[in-house]
């Protein structure tokens, strides 16, 4: 479907409360109403066409300078219209239409309100004062980002592709990985203000269809001035908002979206995001990586088997240290107790305050590399890591085994696939610390009965965020840890509950 297309097959246009029912420019279309909607706007260009043999009469041509390409302007409408105005033949909207203008994708307009829409989305407009009616072209520019590696996802035997900022360019990426006319797509409009272009995408006949009606509801439902970042978008289509673990899964690999279409979940795409959206999200889907699927079914298992210990490790070995270090010591082996003693005999600060400062140092030095630039990064990193990190345990401000645990716990937690998840961990681990502080080893077993409840409580579009460790089902908890053997993996997973289960006959 063109770009063009999308405003006249949108159906979800004056559905929802993101769009107004009321249209916002009544006006007849004609050239003064035009300029006076862009008045004020230096980038809104025009052109007068006069007709040879009816001078009365103009075309008014019009565009948004930078959002169209000029040199299709000029070559595919402006030159045309000029040439058969000089043989004197009068043109009508129906003409145009018919083929006197070499643009693909041509749209007859008889709305104000749709006219301007085409407009501020990359199209030139042909205006008759006379009749009021107006026909878009598709001319939208192409000096946009191009396809690159993915940043955030590393693929070293997949697909070196990434999803870019333009939404046709991604649905181009996508369709050339499922080559199906049973790939479907649904177009929408998020923002009351900045009217950002979605498109909901799935696999006619796999996805449950439950799942693309609760999707386009709660699309309906966002009620936002613009759509310009993934937050926009998340905390309002999510089942619990407020919780830290990530509810959708996001990804900029267009391999990794298209697998997951054809196991049975619904998309969604919007323009001006290089990520792609997800549901429904479960917690286990967060620890898988796409990399699982180019190794051997044993390699990939037994990765993934390393990155669910990881996770432990992330969010309860500092709690776990601190807990036996100040109220079990029995647990410790005498010759490590010894060590521990030792090199805690000359440090002021108990153990408590030296796993907290170094958490807190450890997310500060996180936060310090992500925001400067790379070459100053790598270098803050050095400098915070190594020769603060040794000085500090020079000068028996902080014990080794200290820096060991954190350190331990921040690669852990640097293992996990998904960025969210990761962050959702750095802030139970400090959770977990401070129930260590106050009741050791029983508190860390409190709070991670409380955390596994509250997991188990969430839902995300109606299926349980800890499937499929929760359906009771042998086969369905294997498969969460390990990979199986592809020809003996015959079935989507249970707990998407698509029509077509069977993915391999």
């Amino acid at each position: 479907m063109s770009d063009l297309n999308f405003f006249s097959n949108n159906k979800n246009i004056g559905d929802g409360p993101h769009t107004l029912r009321e249209p916002r420019f009544p006006e007849p279309i004609n050239s003064d109403t035009l300029k006076n909607i862009f008045a004020d706007c230096s980038d809104f260009q025009t052109r007068d066409i006069s007709p040879g043999l009816a001078p009365g009469k103009k075309l008014f041509v019009c565009w948004l300078d930078g959002t169209v390409d000029g040199t299709a302007v000029s070559t595919e409408i402006l030159r045309p219209l000029t040439d058969v105005l000089r043989t004197g033949f009068s043109l009508t909207p129906e003409r145009i239409m018919e083929g006197a203008v070499y643009s693909g994708a041509a749209m007859l307009r008889t709305e104000t309100d749709k006219l301007v829409s085409d407009l501020t989305q990359g199209c030139a407009a042909v205006v008759f004062d006379g009749s009021r009616e107006a026909v878009t072209f598709e001319v939208r520019t192409q000096n946009v980002r191009s396809i690159s590696e993915p940043q955030l996802e590393k693929s070293l035997k997949g697909a070196k592709d990434s999803f870019t900022e333009r939404l046709r360019i991604n649905t181009a990426l996508v369709r050339s990985r499922i080559c199906n006319p049973s790939l479907k797509t649904e177009d929408t409009l998020i923002g009351r203000k900045s009217e950002t272009r979605a498109v909901i995408i799935y696999v006619d006949g796999v996805a449950n269809p439950a799942h693309i009606v609760e999707l386009k509801k709660r699309i309906d439902a966002i009620d936002v001035d613009g759509a310009l970042a993934t937050g926009n978008i998340e905390e309002y289509i999510t089942d619990k908002p407020r919780s830290a673990f990530p509810q959708l899964i996001h990804t900029e690999r267009p391999d990794r979206f298209a697998r997951q279409l054809l196991n049975g979940r619904v998309g969604l795409i919007i323009d001006g995001l290089p990520v792609a959206f997800l549901i429904p999200a479960t917690f286990a889907e967060f620890l898988r990586v796409p990399q699982d699927d180019s190794l051997h079914f044993t390699i990939a298992s037994v990765l993934s088997v390393i990155r669910w210990l990881a996770l432990i490790f992330a969010v309860a070995l500092p709690a776990f240290y601190v807990a036996v270090a100040m109220y079990h010591q029995e647990m410790i082996p005498t010759k490590l107790l010894m060590s521990i003693i030792q090199s805690k005999q000359n440090v002021p600060f108990s153990t408590a305050l030296e796993v907290l400062g170094m958490l807190i140092a450890f997310e500060l030095l996180q936060e310090a590399s992500l925001r400067l630039p790379d070459p100053i990064a790598a270098t803050t990193s050095i400098i915070g890591a190594l020769i603060v990190g040794q000085s500090a345990v020079e000068a028996k401000v902080i014990s080794p085994i200290a820096v060991i645990v954190v350190a331990l716990a921040g690669i852990s937690g640097y293992a996990q696939p998904s960025q969210d998840l990761g962050a959702a961990l750095r802030i139970w681990r400090f959770l977990f610390v401070l129930a260590s502080v106050l009741a050791g080893l029983f508190g860390v077993a409190t709070l991670m009965c409380l955390m596994v409840w509250r997991l188990c409580t969430m839902d995300n579009f109606g299926v349980n965020y800890t499937a499929p460790l929760s359906d009771g089902r042998p086969r369905s908890l294997a498969r969460t840890f390990l990979r199986r053997h592809k020809p003996e993996d015959k079935f989507r997973e249970a707990e998407l509950d698509t029509p077509d289960r069977r993915k391999q006959r």
